[in-house]
C-alpha cells in the first residue's frame, strides 16, 4: 500500500515538473509620446506624468529654467506638467505637446507662481 502511495506522489511531482506551460506575460501598456516644456527664468519644482502604469507623477525639485523632457505616457491617463516657482519668483510658461502637436500653454509669475498644462491620451488614439 505504501508503494502505491509513493508512486502516486512521485507521479504527481513528475507531472508538475513536466508541465512547462508558462504563465502569460503581462500586456504592455500602450503609450504615446508626450513633450513637456517649461521656459522662463528662475528656479522651480516641476511635476509631470511619465511611463508609470499607476499614473503617479514624477517630481523634479530645484530645476533651473528652461527645462524640456519627452516621455512615453500611458494611454488613458491625462498627461500633465505643473510648475511652481520658488520664493525668489520669476516667470515661467509650461507647454504640452502630444505626438508633436501642441495642446496647451499656461504661464506663472511671481513668488510661488503656478501653472499647469494638461492634455488627453485616449485609448483609441493609435498606440506607439
Amino acid at each position: 500500500m505504501a508503494g502505491i502511495v509513493l508512486l502516486a506522489c512521485l507521479g504527481l511531482v513528475g507531472y508538475g515538473m513536466l508541465d512547462t506551460e508558462k504563465p502569460p506575460k503581462p500586456r504592455a501598456v500602450p503609450t504615446a509620446e508626450v513633450t513637456y516644456e517649461v521656459t522662463g527664468t528662475g528656479t522651480a519644482e516641476i511635476s509631470y506624468l511619465a511611463r508609470s502604469e499607476d499614473g503617479t507623477a514624477t517630481v523634479e525639485k530645484g530645476v533651473t529654467l528652461p527645462w524640456k523632457k519627452s516621455v512615453r505616457a500611458p494611454l488613458g491617463k491625462a498627461p500633465a506638467v505643473a510648475v511652481v516657482l520658488d520664493g525668489k519668483g520669476g516667470q515661467a510658461a509650461c507647454a504640452l505637446a502630444i505626438r508633436g502637436k501642441h495642446v496647451q500653454r499656461a504661464t506663472a509669475t511671481g513668488e510661488y507662481g503656478r501653472a499647469t498644462c494638461t492634455g488627453e491620451l485616449l485609448s483609441g488614439d493609435g498606440a506607439g
